[in-house]
Parts: structure tokens; C-alpha cells; sequence
């Protein structure tokens, strides 16, 4: 039934989880599983704002460092799994925008994704990314708590 699988990490507890119940998936169907973290553009800043400028040498740190974490992280997913899983790393865009792209881009037929709960003030805040992904999503998508 679901032969492409995709699921997404961001190294947290709940991606733990994820990546257990999307390999799971993957034993149970023979279906491939793909793991994906995304990074987010790093905010730029107009001198006249800040009233001096940032050495264009910073963001390109912060881009090293992003890949550089994304890495470890796609690593430990894959490796939770206990399966020969392929991992994409998607930058510079928000999550729920990169795990849509990701999906399109290996034509997932299931995206499974964690949800940290976030409540109140909080998802006002930090807005729901698994809320996103479910409501864009091209594909069933699995949520996990």
C-alpha cells in the first residue's frame, strides 16, 4: 500500500518516535522510507535596522552549521530506523513548506510527521507545522504525538 515513504525529523523526541513508527511502515509494506529535516533561512538584516551590518562570513557559518545538524540528525533518524533509509535536506525554507517539497519530490504516497502539541499562545506563536502539512498535503499523512 505505501511503497514511498517519507518521514520527517527534527532530532527531537517526538522524531524519535517518527522514525520508529515510519520504519515499522516500511518493514510492514516493503515500501522505501526517505527521512527529511529542513533548515530555515537564517534572518537577514538591513544595516539602517541594526545600525551596523552582519559579515556576510556569519551567514555562511550558520549555513555550515545547519548542514553540519541536519547531517547528525538525518544520521541518527536513519540509524533509529535499522533500515538502509534514504535522507533529504531541504534549506532555507520553512518546514511545512520543505516537507511538502520533499514528498512532491520523491512522490511519497505517505508523509509521516510528529506533533509537539504546542497549545495556546504557543501554536499562536510558533504556528503548527503538522497542522500545515495535513491540511497541504497531497498524500495521507500519519501523525504522530
Amino acid at each position: 500500500m505505501y511503497r514511498k515513504i517519507l518521514a520527517a525529523t527534527d532530532g527531537s523526541a517526538v522524531a524519535s518516535r517518527v522514525a520508529e513508527h515510519a520504519a515499522a511502515l516500511a518493514k510492514a509494506t516493503g515500501g522505501e522510507l526517505t527521512f527529511v529535516t529542513v533548515t530555515e533561512q537564517a534572518p537577514t538584516f538591513a544595516a539602517a535596522e541594526i545600525g551596523w551590518s552582519v559579515p556576510s562570513s556569519v551567514y555562511d557559518d550558520i549555513r555550515r552549521a545547519n548542514v553540519d545538524r541536519s547531517r547528525a540528525i538525518l544520521a541518527a533518524a536513519v540509524k533509529r530506523s535499522g533500515l538502509a533509509a534514504r535522507t533529504v535536506h531541504v534549506e532555507d525554507q520553512r518546514p511545512y513548506e520543505g516537507i511538502l517539497a520533499a514528498a512532491e519530490q520523491i512522490d511519497a504516497d505517505l508523509v509521516v510527521i510528529g506533533s509537539h502539541g504546542h497549545r495556546g499562545l504557543q501554536l499562536l506563536l510558533l504556528g503548527s507545522q503538522a497542522a500545515k502539512v495535513v491540511t497541504l498535503a497531497k498524500v495521507p499523512v500519519l501523525v504522530i504525538k
